[in-house]
């Protein structure tokens, strides 16, 4: 089978968890301003790269972001962008210089028809975890308010297994609050370590690592 046909296969079960955070965990966000830059570069690269986010969050220190991409190669130059137009902004605001980010971007290969939701909700927990709000909906910003009460971001897609939730929006959202309060402490710990892929046998072997991230195999590759 063709390669481009292969990779078409795999990509639509293919979803990354991608994290990174300050230098010396320190402080990313510091001002409102900060946190709404941040979330339009997130859209302008979105776009541009044809990325769907599903899930996501910004925190002081750091963010997590559950995306879909045709093209997985284009991931790096995607972060790579986003970092350096961000610390552009930072630099020249904050009258700061030196490394912004602590490292590069990880990012963790995830099968979407088993993890999509469940990563989508350890990543919109995470104030709650952090102590920083009650209610996940309270946290101004993270995709939870987009699938709670019909919030429009600019950046969140809907997650392809939302609907499933229920056929009128208010039940979806009743069900997927009940969702998102009820925590998955067992599953929670798959996505902690991002350097580790999820999914079936079948899906983690059309894998390969490069460069730091998963992309579906190539046929002939040796493993690495």
């Amino acid at each position: 089978m063709p390669y481009l046909s292969r990779r078409h296969q795999l990509g639509s079960t293919l979803l990354y968890h991608i994290f990174n955070r300050g230098n010396g965990l320190g402080a990313l966000f510091r001002a409102p301003q900060d946190y709404q830059y941040f979330i339009s570069l997130l859209s302008r690269y979105a776009t541009k790269h044809t990325v769907n986010i599903y899930h996501w969050v910004i925190m002081p220190t750091h963010y997590h972001l559950l995306l879909e991409i045709d093209e997985p190669e284009k991931i790096p130059s995607l972060m790579a962008g986003l970092a350096r137009a961000y610390a552009f902004y930072y630099h020249k605001k904050y009258r700061t210089f030196g490394h912004l980010w602590q490292c590069r971007f990880k990012s963790q290969a995830l099968y979407k028809q088993t993890y999509l939701m469940s990563c989508g909700r350890y990543i919109e927990r995470k104030p709650v975890q952090a102590k920083m709000v009650s209610f996940a909906g309270d946290y101004t910003y993270s995709s939870a308010s987009f699938y709670l009460f019909g919030k429009k971001d600019g950046i969140t897609a809907q997650d392809p297994l939302f609907a499933g939730f229920g056929l009128r929006s208010t039940k979806r959202r009743r069900r997927y609050s009940e969702f998102l309060n009820s925590p998955g402490l067992d599953q929670d710990k798959l996505f902690e370590n991002l350097e580790s892929p999820q999914g079936s046998k079948e899906f983690l072997k059309r894998l390969i690592k490069e460069n730091g991230l998963f992309l579906p195999r190539r046929r002939g590759r040796a493993r690495k």
